[in-house]
């Protein structure tokens, strides 16, 4: 039982290393085809190494996951929020730094994990039964919010319309993984074009171990990634905004604030498999297809936090390490040729998933997400797309 629980804890860890070095490979893609293959493949497989395996994975993946969003200026809907900042310190010699900072923040989220996984099923419990009436509310709130701490309201009102009307036209289309393109090109397509077009050199990086304060991002950190388990549609991104707005971070406290919200929203989506049997991530989804759609239970629970204690040690080290690589690697290559090469990948995997469909989706998408950049407003604020959609169908 120990050799194979570590078995697929490594195997875990390694497919995690590789969905986060990935562009454009979200966890929660992974989640999906997981779902997809499990049952002709792994039909014969005990389901609790299938568990150990989907949570190493998971929460591999929200530590490397920084690493393309700092290096390659390509990151998913979690980290698309470290974009400028990481650019920044990229720009200055300093992007081993940044990913060192969102590092430290999923660290210590593992840790406030076994901390807080209890006493959060608590809460969840006496409180989920009346919340979801407030469901749309409280989104237009956060809507509401992120344009007011905005300096050109105007401009955030206008990407709020467009990329929520762009979400709602993309999820009533007949595709396969329409997400997928869609957040593709918002965070990713867009992000690279601009690089190409800019044609960015890379300096040479300074491996730095930064000092920063946690406690305050890690506040800021537990107090807004739990309402991802309430409000479908709220991600890292609007938890992390939220967060930064209580507790007010500057650069480096605030890549901290993302890698804690990050990590710890994961670990939320299984606290909240638990108590009130909602999936708020593809991983979430996986494990209780995996259970087949059985209550989720104290023991199962307490493998998948030890399971993401184990992983998440592990994975800081790995990230370190692989940021120093790329560190080295990065100021030698062509950049711009990078940038091409990595956006022609996201193109091809949109096609193999989303067929030709998705191709259009995530041109469109690129193109909204291009123009919302030139707006000059925080970039967060493209997750209308999934926001708006949510309120509409809660609201009516």
């Amino acid at each position: 039982m120990l050799f194979q629980f570590l078995l697929f804890l490594g195997i875990g860890i390694i497919a995690g290393v590789f969905t986060g070095l990935i562009p454009g490979i979200h966890i929660n893609l992974i989640g999906v085809l997981l779902i997809a293959i499990s049952t002709k493949l792994f039909f014969h497989l005990n389901p609790l190494y299938l568990i150990v395996f989907m949570t190493s994975m998971a929460i591999t993946h929200t530590f490397l996951d920084f690493i393309p969003s700092v290096f390659l200026g390509c990151p998913d809907t979690d980290t698309e929020l470290s974009l400028l900042p990481g650019h920044k310190f990229l720009k200055k010699g300093l992007g081993y730094a940044a990913v060192a900072l969102t590092a430290y923040g999923s660290l210590a989220a593992v840790f406030l994990l076994i901390i807080i996984t209890f006493p959060s099923i608590i809460i969840l419990k006496q409180t989920s039964s009346w919340i979801n009436s407030f469901i749309p509310y409280f989104l237009i709130f956060i809507l509401a919010l992120m344009v007011f701490l905005e300096k050109n309201k105007i401009n955030a009102i206008k990407v709020i319309f467009l990329t929520g009307l762009l979400g709602l036209s993309v999820l009533n289309l007949k595709a396969n993984q329409p997400l997928f393109p869609l957040l593709t090109g918002l965070f990713g397509g867009s992000s690279l074009l601009i690089s190409i077009k800019a044609k960015i050199k890379i300096p040479n990086q300074k491996i730095i171990n930064p000092k920063t304060k946690i406690l305050k991002p890690l506040a800021g950190a537990i107090i807004s990634a739990p309402l991802c388990s309430f409000f479908p549609g709220l991600g890292s991104g609007q938890a992390a905004v939220i967060g930064n707005t209580l507790t007010k971070n500057q650069q480096k406290e605030f890549l901290v604030l993302i890698g804690a919200t990050n990590t710890l929203v994961m670990g939320f989506s299984f606290i909240s498999l638990y108590a009130i049997s909602k999936t708020r991530t593809g991983t979430a989804l996986a494990i209780q297809k995996i259970i087949q759609n059985s209550p989720l239970t104290k023991e199962l629970l307490i493998l998948i936090v030890v399971t993401s204690f184990i992983a998440g040690i592990i994975s800081f080290f790995l990230t370190l390490k692989i940021a120093k690589i790329f560190s080295k690697k990065v100021p030698s290559i062509n950049y711009t040729l990078l940038s091409l090469a990595t956006f022609l990948i996201l193109l091809l995997m949109v096609f193999a998933i989303s067929k030709l469909i998705g191709i259009i989706i995530f041109l469109v998408s690129t193109a909204t997400g291009i123009y919302c950049i030139f707006q000059k407003i925080k970039r967060t604020h493209m997750m209308a797309c999934l926001l708006i959609p949510t309120i509409i169908f809660y609201l009516f």
